[in-house]
């Protein structure tokens, strides 16, 4: 069954239509007709079967036929992590995340960011396609740039990699399931001021394997490693 996502979606509806955008996927892509059926998700736990009443390619009518619910998981997987250069390895890592099972994702102005500004809308299309792609029903929340200090400020305590020597310890001995933020540096790495500065607000340092990882490849080693303990509890 076709799968389509609209915010605005609520269990308590019982008529909707589609936004224009979708409603011409529905029709004009899909060829969807009248007393098809369809699913739907808002991005805050539910999912919808629904009957197409009016296949029309502006605003696609429906009927809302039954409603699933799920309860929002009680763990969190924040991933803070810096833009990287190529815009494509950012939104491969946003994609990858979201399918893996992100709660949500901050993007970090470092003090050796090479990207500082960053297209929110196309990000925001990303995690929408990913989260009907692995057919989950809360959508992560994505956070405007933000520099590291302030970051660390708002969110004491968490873990942070980085490429210098010192003593580390693995995601699996330090990850907390709730306020436990992961900081992924960019391809230059933190500055030394910006890890002493997370060390003062409690951050631990992790390590991330024995390989040396690329900015996104990092990020998503660090959510998969804190999936594992989240599922396993």
């Amino acid at each position: 069954m076709h799968l389509f996502y609209d915010p605005t979606l609520s269990r308590t509806d019982k008529q909707f239509c589609l936004s224009e955008d979708e409603s011409k996927h529905a029709c004009k892509v899909m060829r969807l007709k009248e007393g098809d059926s369809i699913l739907l998700i808002n991005g805050l736990g539910d999912e919808f079967t629904a009957k197409i009443t009016d296949a029309h390619p502006k605003k696609c009518a429906l009927e809302i036929v039954a409603v699933r619910s799920e309860i929002k998981p009680s763990y969190a997987i924040h991933i803070a992590i810096a833009p990287t250069k190529n815009s494509d390895r950012l939104e491969w890592f946003i994609e990858k995340a979201t399918e893996i099972g992100v709660t949500e994702i901050t993007l970090l102005a470092c003090d050796k960011s090479e990207r500082k500004v960053q297209k929110r809308e196309r990000l925001e299309k990303i995690l929408i396609s990913a989260l009907k792609q692995s057919k989950r029903l809360f959508l992560p929340k994505l956070n405007d740039l933000v520099t590291t200090a302030t970051f660390i400020e708002v969110h004491p305590n968490g873990l942070i990699a980085h490429c210098y020597d010192e003593t580390k310890v693995s995601i699996q001995a330090a990850f907390q399931t709730s306020n436990c933020p992961i900081l992924i540096g960019p391809e230059g790495d933190f500055s030394l001021k910006e890890v002493e500065a997370a060390q003062k607000h409690g951050y631990k340092t992790i390590h991330l394997g024995e390989n040396r990882l690329r900015t996104e490849t990092a990020g998503l080693y660090a959510c998969m490693q804190a999936k594992l303990i989240c599922d396993a509890i």
